[in-house]
């Protein structure tokens, strides 16, 4: 890699936190154990994000389908989720993190509701970057929830476009993803961001969440700089404006390894 070129650097990444319970398994422990240390992980990679300039990060934590696992194991997530906004919520606030909620929020106990909605409330102003955790989230739900509230509002039906469907989706005023990063190897969306992610580049990898890290990440985001991202058109005719620019070397390990790509 040359140390004149700039790499586009994406806005919005995000992640589908896949194969902490096969990463448990692989060494003898509970499921549970592989979402706690999962949840571990969470932080460098934030850190991480902010060092290569990414100004939203969004984790898929819990989808709606999430809700037929065995019991024990619910009620292990919505555990992890309450200490986490316990443990680390003061330490966010500190390092600028704004913490954002996609997904169902009714549908939580009570006072973990309460929990996400003072989060959200104490990080509001907060500009380093934007953490959106989904939390019950599916992306047709996301969009029957959108196209409900649509005809609740009376609007009609000739009114009714993308930017309008936009603004009524969890991420609404957010850009797209420029990135979907899917760990532990799965070649499927699983429904992850329908809407949002029409025009957003995919990358996959074999490693577990657990142990994706910002060696990882940094793979990532130079795989996705040299993508041609046309957007329907040519090369050349189309850029998105929510890419930003890094010099290489913010992303590079020290010019011991040759062009990736």
């Amino acid at each position: 890699m040359t140390e004149d070129k700039s790499l586009s650097v994406p806005r919005h990444v995000a992640i589908i936190m896949d194969g902490n319970g096969r990463w448990a398994r692989a060494r003898g422990l509970p499921r549970l154990a592989g979402h706690r240390a999962g949840t571990e992980n969470l932080r460098p990679i934030l850190e991480a994000s902010v060092e290569f300039g990414i100004e939203i990060l969004t984790i898929w934590a819990f989808s709606t389908e999430n809700w037929r696992r065995p019991e024990g194991e619910v009620r292990g997530l919505l555990g992890i989720l309450r200490q986490m906004i316990r443990r680390e919520l003061k330490e966010l606030h500190k390092q600028g993190v704004r913490l954002r909620h996609i997904g169902r929020l009714d549908r939580l106990p009570p006072a973990l509701q309460k929990q996400v909605q003072e989060a959200i409330e104490l990080t509001r102003d907060n500009d380093r970057i934007i953490l959106n955790v989904a939390f019950d989230y599916g992306g047709r739900a996301e969009i029957v929830q959108a196209v409900r509230r649509i005809v609740e509002a009376g609007i009609p039906a000739d009114q009714v476009d993308e930017a309008l469907l936009s603004s009524y989706m969890y991420t609404a005023g957010q850009p797209d993803p420029d990135l979907i990063i899917r760990t532990s190897g799965e070649l499927r969306t699983s429904g992850f961001m329908l809407w949002q992610s029409a025009y957003t580049e995919y990358y996959v990898t074999d490693t577990f969440w657990p142990d994706f890290d910002k060696e990882e990440l940094r793979r990532a985001l130079l795989a996705y700089a040299h993508r041609d991202r046309r957007f329907g058109g040519i090369k050349d005719d189309y850029g998105s404006p929510h890419e930003v620019h890094a010099p290489e070397e913010a992303l590079d390990d020290g010019g011991e390894e040759g062009d990736e790509g």
